[in-house]
């Protein structure tokens, strides 16, 4: 989905590993902020296609809504100043420290961000990746490393491994196998269709399953990193 609303930079954010830039939407009112990350600015990764990382931001944000847990602020792929790129709605948020705070004292209000990094094969959920919306609701951010057909689970967040889900866990879990599932014509596959491959819808759709049949959050694979470096 593109737009032709402009983008003004306002400055980039200069500890980003990709190039990363605050902008201000032209011609809107209110004035709205977003994050802008072109395709270009993506430095290559080993284990990820090149130039891919945009559409993971994206196909994060469509999978977030599509069962209903509502953690990815609003994502589209548009061009901008430096060609197309991954667009996503600014957020206004507690700061890194409530973000912390909330991992070491495992704030409940954390297990939608949980139940989505394990969907999605998230590798590179951080505290610095959550944005503390009050005390108890969070967004998290920066899904560039998302839906590999290997598991690549690495976070913070393993405080409630082994737990069983709730009943609005396993609602989202069956509204994601039902969405995804062959011949179904709800539009969610066919977006991510534009966004990622074949072979990882089809381990995203492996990935809910397996989640659906045990029941519970999961835990630590013995073959890959439990945790991201720098943990914020």
């Amino acid at each position: 989905m593109r737009s032709a609303i402009g983008l003004r930079p306002l400055g980039r954010l200069a500890d980003a590993s990709n190039a990363t830039f605050l902008c201000e939407l032209e011609g809107v009112l209110p004035a709205l902020r977003v994050i802008y990350k072109p395709v270009r600015g993506e430095q290559p990764l080993w284990d990820f296609p090149d130039g891919t990382l945009a559409a993971r931001e994206v196909a994060a944000f469509e999978v977030s809504e599509a069962l209903g847990l509502h953690v990815v602020p609003p994502t589209i792929v548009r061009d901008g100043p430096a060609g197309a790129g991954a667009v996503q709605l600014w957020i206004e948020h507690d700061g890194v420290e409530a973000a912390i705070a909330a991992v070491n004292s495992a704030n409940p209000s954390l297990r939608p961000i949980v139940l989505f990094d394990a969907i999605v094969n998230n590798g590179d959920r951080k505290a610095g990746h959550l944005l503390p919306i009050g005390a108890d609701r969070f967004l998290g951010v920066d899904h560039g490393v998302t839906f590999s057909t290997e598991p690549k689970l690495r976070t913070v967040l393993w405080e409630w491994r082994g737990e069983p889900f709730d009943d609005r866990e396993r609602t989202a879990l069956e509204t994601g196998a039902a969405a995804l599932r062959p011949g179904r014509d709800n539009g969610l596959d066919r977006r991510l269709a534009e966004l990622i491959s074949e072979d990882e819808r089809s381990a995203l759709r492996a990935r809910i399953a397996k989640l659906i049949e045990h029941g519970v959050f999961p835990e630590p694979s013995p073959d890959w990193p439990p945790l991201p470096w720098p943990l914020i």
